[in-house]
């Protein structure tokens, strides 16, 4: 219901696509087909990069804390149950 404009077009293109026509969607269908268009793997990949390679460099600890955090959540190897 939050989708506007172009995405809400797209999703319901992707409704139309996927044969969804009064069929209830899942938040985890809906989930990946929103990130294989908005979020592409080799995007996501560099994210994953990045994340793994961060130093706090000049940043202060308040800085560093908040970039970690927003890079961990692309990390398979730190956004685990495990972890």
């Amino acid at each position: 219901y939050v989708l506007r404009e172009e995405a809400n077009q797209w999703w319901k293109n992707a409704k139309l696509r996927m044969g969804a026509d009064g069929i209830v969607i899942s938040w985890e269908i809906f989930k990946g087909e929103f990130l294989r268009k908005y979020f592409p793997a080799d995007i996501k990949n560099k994210k994953v990069v990045e994340f793994m390679e961060l130093k706090q460099g000049d940043m202060s600890v308040a800085e560093y804390a908040v970039k970690f955090e927003s890079l961990c959540a692309f990390s398979p190897h730190y956004n685990t149950m495990e972890a």
